[in-house]
């Protein structure tokens, strides 16, 4: 009789829970890391161009960088993810919800991998309660994941105005979106004009137009990159505009 190779109790655990997590179409497999202090927020500011917002609800403590293949050249700045790790010997079977604030380059996130570089403590999160710091020691883990609609409670869409915005160059960045979270397009309709003009996306999630004289209010319209639904906020940055400040529309994509 031929003996089959022994595999250990471990190989064996996560064979099981990746067969079973393929079994559900909707997660997929992936590796995360964590960075910053164990307990932090992770990013500081980050390449999607939020700022000191990271710092704060509603997207403290679920801050998170990813690769090249989820980032989108910046595009992907906004998207919500749910990430759950697979060991079960330290991982609660709890999944965390993640939104893309940074990017991840190298490293870990290089050749193509789908990978997250998560905070700490969201990181900490996936793990049995008392075990986050047992979690951490493990640097690299294996993980599943699958999109879900961000959610931003007593939300609208805002448009923060750049610094270094002017008549002939205007820059926004875009906050809050609930749904997809992302920006496929972005258009802007000044005063006076009757078309809607295509806006330049110039990093993370900053969009700008060059022309001239720019004169408010100006009307903006998105088109998210994952589903192709529009919203249009009319009048939504006034006449009398100001770099630095940030405009708030009563929409929302929920």
């Amino acid at each position: 009789m031929t003996m089959q190779p022994h595999r250990s109790s471990a190989a064996l655990l996560l064979l099981l829970l990746f067969t079973s997590a393929a079994s559900d179409p909707q997660w997929l497999p992936a590796t995360a890391t964590w960075y910053g202090s164990p307990e932090g927020d992770g990013s500081d500011g980050g390449a999607c161009g939020y700022g000191s917002m990271v710092d704060v609800r509603p997207y403290k403590a679920h801050d998170g960088a990813v690769s090249p293949v989820l980032f989108k050249n910046g595009e992907g700045c906004g998207a919500c993810y749910k990430v759950r790790c697979l060991d079960s010997r330290i991982c609660s079977r709890r999944a965390v919800t993640v939104i893309v604030t940074d990017e991840c380059p190298g490293g870990y996130c290089s050749g193509g991998k789908t990978h997250f570089d998560l905070s700490g403590a969201v990181f900490g999160r996936m793990a049995v309660s008392g075990y986050g710091s047992g979690l951490r020691n493990k640097g690299e883990i294996q993980v599943v994941y699958r999109r879900t609609k961000c959610k931003y409670p007593r939300k609208n869409i805002a448009f923060h105005v750049n610094e270094g915005s002017t008549d002939y160059w205007l820059s926004v960045l875009v906050e809050f979106e609930d749904g997809d979270g992302d920006i496929g397009s972005m258009h802007i309709k000044p005063a006076t004009s009757e078309n809607w003009l295509e806006m330049n996306h110039i990093w993370g999630a900053n969009w700008c137009i060059i022309g001239g004289p720019l004169k408010g209010p100006f009307s903006l319209k998105l088109t998210t990159l994952s589903t192709k639904r529009t919203l249009s906020a009319r009048d939504v940055i006034p006449r009398n505009w100001s770099p630095k400040a940030t405009y708030t529309s009563r929409l929302n994509f929920s």
